[in-house]
């Protein structure tokens, strides 16, 4: 499996390539998509699928773009009731890249549609190697539960502590954040 996070730290904003067998995945692109065109073309692989953690509010995205540059297909959790093409993604939702699985865990709180990845490399284990959190979860912190105009910040609080005790602090200990 390849795996390669893209950092941009004048957003502070991580986003992600994963490949396997020559199909590649990219979750929560920046909008200077060449950086993902140019590893795909270094590791031979081709952009498949596109993964949405949630609508991003502090930056633009670049997943229009990629999706019409590659034929990649966009995906982002049901919640988002997003109005560009799509694939609504459900508590539960796999989606298989070679080798890889990655399994979509509603975690609203951040956002309503907010989902994290938890990604298993088949190839090594059966078992969960990683899980990516998006905004829902940071190393010592967690997302703001203040930026919804359907909910409270107390609602999505409410939210986000249900996804955090109820989906991610369920992982085994060694998944990767």
């Amino acid at each position: 499996m390849y795996f390669e996070q893209f950092y941009l730290g004048c957003l502070a904003h991580a986003s992600y390539m994963l490949a396997s067998e020559g199909e590649a995945v990219v979750v929560d692109p920046q909008r200077d998509v060449e950086i993902y065109l140019k590893a795909a073309e270094a590791n031979q692989v081709s952009i498949r699928h596109i993964l949405k953690t949630h609508l991003h509010a502090d930056f633009v995205s670049g997943h229009h773009e990629l999706a019409a540059r590659t034929g990649a297909r966009i995906y982002i959790g049901e919640q988002a009731q997003a109005t560009f093409p799509h694939t609504a993604m459900r508590d539960g939702f796999q989606l298989q890249a070679g080798k890889i699985r990655i399994t979509a865990l509603a975690t609203p709180g951040h956002t309503p549609e907010s989902m994290c990845f938890v990604v298993t490399d088949e190839e090594k284990s059966s078992s969960p190697w990683a899980v990516l959190t998006g905004d829902t979860l940071f190393l010592g912190d967690v997302g703001r539960p203040d930026l919804s105009k359907r909910y409270t910040p107390t609602q999505l609080a409410g939210m986000l502590y249900d996804s955090l005790h109820g989906k991610l602090l369920t992982l085994a200990d060694d998944v990767l954040v």
